[in-house]
């Protein structure tokens, strides 16, 4: 652990990033505005320099990073989302195709997985809008830009058909599935909290300078890339064998760029319907959907117990700002294992117990550093300036969980009225597996085969 009085660092000279305005982090708008670079092509020059090792004689492996790509290339990869989102609109919204969608899925695995190596992702492009939002000295690529936005329009307009077929992560997990098992609802809503508090603590990390968390844990781009560490083997090896059985785990439960998908898709101007026409309440489409989001219809209610729910919706109301301020102060005293998840921050505390004589033998991180030259009281500095600035930024974080825990009370203490099956238009990835379910659906499908 760093400690202020051994390191000798005054705090009140340490120039700490600026505190970041979380929620307006989360609005769409915002996260579009001002992060286009003016010099692609120097970014793609600087990124092709390699240091020299002349005169060590080290030769350098060879990096597991897909490299810098040409305009050209990156031009072809925009078309080629552009083309897959387009397509699974069609086939889920009009062509209502399963079969579609899932040869769509093996072709956006192969492509953008396989062949790309997972980058660039959506999934963590989150990171680089963020850092270009809280830093001045970087400027997001447009293609990142693009692959970052690109999926949440087509979500404001169709639903989540990215998650359909075109993103390889969710890919990946559907061609494994054989035996999909039902997760009990308080468990699924329980771990449908972690998304949040992993996009919240990415956000966090990232624009206190502590690092892209998504990138480092991302369960499958060993895989894409054929090359990674043995824990991320066993992580992703992991997220594969229980994607056989729990419908997309991953998606449902960790992934932080899913949350900003389904609040696009509960705003999405068109939606996949479980049925082409009116609902007969057959029943059948019920337990199809391996990732629980068919809404069931609900029942008729008196007057009475519907005043009691208004009232208990007025209750959550008002706990709404406690539970805010009390995520907000836990938060705050998170900034010590926060801080740990940062390379710099790690180097420096390891860095502390080789100088305090409290570890004999030299890391090959910290002999690296050494070899440097440079002042170890600047890397302690900079560690300090990190945990101080997750400082403010663990407030923020700890309101928003706070937020998102009592939303989610205020959720299931209102009552919504439901006639017939519905999906649930935040939760529901237009997979089109309750399509095979309907009876109106064959029945459509006969019709349009004799017409023909």
């Amino acid at each position: 652990m760093i400690s202020n009085r051994s390191s000798r660092v005054d705090l009140r000279a340490v120039k700490d990033k600026p505190a970041v305005g979380w929620l307006s982090m989360f609005m769409l708008a915002g996260l579009l505005l001002g992060v286009v670079p003016t010099d692609l092509n120097a970014q793609g020059k600087l990124a092709q320099i390699k240091p020299s090792f002349d005169e060590t004689g080290h030769v350098p492996p060879d990096t597991t990073v897909p490299g810098p790509r040409s305009n050209r290339a990156e031009y072809i990869d925009l078309g080629a989302l552009v083309v897959a989102l387009s397509a699974a609109s069609y086939l889920s919204l009009k062509a209502r195709s399963r079969r579609g969608i899932m040869l769509l899925s093996v072709l956006s695995l192969l492509y953008f997985g396989f062949w790309r190596k997972g980058c660039v992702c959506p999934v963590g492009s989150v990171q680089n809008i963020v850092q270009a939002l809280t830093d001045s000295t970087y400027a997001v690529p447009v293609a990142v830009l693009l692959f970052f936005a690109l999926p949440l329009v087509f979500t404001l307009f169709f639903g989540r058909t990215f998650c359909a077929a075109v993103c390889p992560l969710g890919a990946m997990q559907d061609v494994v599935l054989v035996k999909p098992v039902k997760v009990p609802i308080w468990v699924a809503n329980t771990l449908g909290l972690l998304p949040h508090l992993y996009l919240g603590l990415s956000l966090t990390l990232v624009a206190c300078g502590a690092g892209y968390l998504i990138c480092r844990y991302d369960p499958f781009v060993g895989f894409f890339r054929l090359s990674a560490s043995f824990p991320m083997l066993v992580f992703g090896g992991t997220i594969l064998v229980l994607s056989m059985f729990v419908g997309r785990p991953y998606c449902r439960f960790l992934c932080p760029y899913g949350v900003l998908l389904n609040w696009c898709s509960r705003l999405s101007r068109r939606h996949v319907t479980i049925t082409p026409e009116e609902c007969v309440q057959c029943r059948l489409c019920e337990d199809s959907c391996p990732f629980d989001a068919i809404l069931l219809p609900t029942p008729e209610r008196n007057s009475e117990p519907r005043a009691k729910g208004i009232r208990r919706l007025a209750v959550m109301l008002v706990a709404l700002p406690v539970l805010a301020a009390g995520g907000a102060f836990l938060g705050s005293r998170m900034a010590v294992p926060m801080s740990r998840l940062s390379d710099r921050v790690q180097l420096a505390e390891r860095m502390r117990l080789e100088e305090t004589g409290r570890v004999k033998e030299l890391s090959i991180e910290t002999e690296a550093y050494r070899r440097t030259k440079e002042p170890i009281v600047d890397l302690y500095r900079e560690a300090l300036a990190i945990r101080g600035s997750l400082g403010k930024g663990g407030w923020a974080l700890g309101g928003f969980m706070g937020l998102v825990i009592g939303g989610r009370l205020i959720a299931l203490g209102v009552w919504r009225s439901r006639k017939d099956y519905v999906p649930d238009r935040g939760e529901c990835v237009s997979c089109a597996r309750c399509f095979r379910y309907c009876p109106v659906e064959k029945k459509t499908a006969f019709t349009k085969e004799t017409i023909s």
